[in-house]
């Protein structure tokens, strides 16, 4: 199962960095694989939180995270989002910011497409920072059948029965960075973040939608075999707001790793192929989590991957106005990983010297 799952991975691994280093040599070789260990640091916490959601898709729309999911993330998060991104910001015409990526040294009113894509990380880290700590919050304030930091996170529960209380606190999030951050940029940030804020509540109430019909879908699909529609595009629409979500996600965590890998390198081709190989090793370890039954063996993953992507969201407002090295980023979330799996190893431990009778106390009483 390990290989049939990382086969691809492995294969695009092989493939892309023969290909660097015949056409940019050693150095190019050595670049491709930095950046490609860069993605895979920073966005393992997002491949748990995917995988808590992609187990709710059949096996079909599974394989088409595995592959139109991998295409989007490839070239549309990390190639033509940017270029997207560089042209609103700096309102440029499609041509010149094409022209400016093609040719990293060439300038245009006197600035390279790094320094375009440098200028807009104001915007990007506010849009992305704000979806990120909606994802937090939420999770945190929801009460949850385990709890792994109980004395944070009980209290926490209790509060957020207040509606709407995280959209609340990520507004208040925003304006503080806004004020703190970007004296320069404020009203950027503010419209940014907002655009963030929305984006998350639209997608989340689409996949919302999805979770109250998954009593229905049983249903649904009896009802299919009946009229002779096919089960896959009952399941198909119904899983298309999930995807659609993933994808989203995907690129609130793509953003810092692309603004970070022209730290390392300004060639975006270099850029693309490995921050490529990386999320294709993102994609091929969330199905591997979901088929393996990772997350309900260990069963504090999920707390560790918010937590991370909670940190995440902090140091991407922080970001707007100081740099802080990628390789913080990275280490921060694997160090949450790290303890939610050690704890989790930990309880299962206990249960199963306890006979399995205390789960329930583990449940309430597990803080560490």
């Amino acid at each position: 199962m390990f290989l049939r799952t990382f086969g691809w991975s492995f294969a695009i691994t092989a493939v892309g960095l023969i290909a660097a280093g015949l056409l940019w040599g050693a150095e190019g070789f050595g670049i491709v694989l930095i950046l490609s260990i860069l993605e895979i640091s920073l966005s393992f916490d997002n491949a748990v939180v995917n995988a808590t959601v992609l187990k709710r898709m059949n096996p079909y729309w599974q394989k088409i995270f595995l592959t139109v999911g991998v295409l989007i993330a490839v070239f549309g998060m990390r190639l033509i989002f940017p270029l997207l991104v560089v042209g609103l910001t700096a309102h440029l015409n499609p041509a010149t910011v094409i022209d400016l990526a093609l040719h990293s040294d060439q300038t245009y009113n006197g600035s390279t497409y790094a320094q375009y894509l440098e200028a807009a990380n104001p915007a990007i880290a506010a849009f992305g920072g704000i979806f990120l700590l909606m994802i937090f919050l939420d999770f945190i304030f929801e009460e949850k059948d385990f709890n792994w930091l109980s004395w944070i996170e009980k209290p926490l529960e209790k509060v957020g029965k207040l509606e709407a209380f995280s959209s609340v606190i990520a507004l208040v999030t925003l304006a503080l960075a806004a004020n703190f951050f970007a004296a320069e940029n404020a009203e950027t940030v503010l419209l940014a973040g907002i655009m963030g804020l929305v984006t998350y509540l639209a997608v989340n109430g689409l996949s919302s939608v999805f979770e109250a019909g998954l009593e229905e879908e049983e249903e649904a699909e009896a009802e299919a075999e009946k009229t002779g529609k096919s089960i896959v595009q009952v399941g198909g629409k119904a899983a298309f707001f999930l995807f659609m979500y993933l994808e989203v996600l995907d690129a609130s965590f793509s953003f810092d790793g692309v603004v970070g890998a022209f730290a390392i390198t300004q060639d975006i081709f270099m850029i693309t192929l490995g921050l490529g190989i990386g999320a294709m090793y993102i994609r091929s370890l969330t199905v591997f989590l979901v088929r393996k039954g990772t997350l309900d063996d260990y069963v504090y993953l999920e707390h560790g991957a918010h937590y991370a992507i909670g940190a995440l969201a902090v140091i991407l407002l922080v970001g707007i106005e100081y740099h802080i090295p990628e390789i913080v980023t990275g280490l921060i979330g694997v160090a949450f990983i790290g303890l939610a799996l050690g704890s989790s190893i930990l309880r299962n431990r206990r249960a199963a010297a306890a006979g399995g009778s205390g789960d329930s106390e583990l449940v309430g009483s597990n803080s560490h």
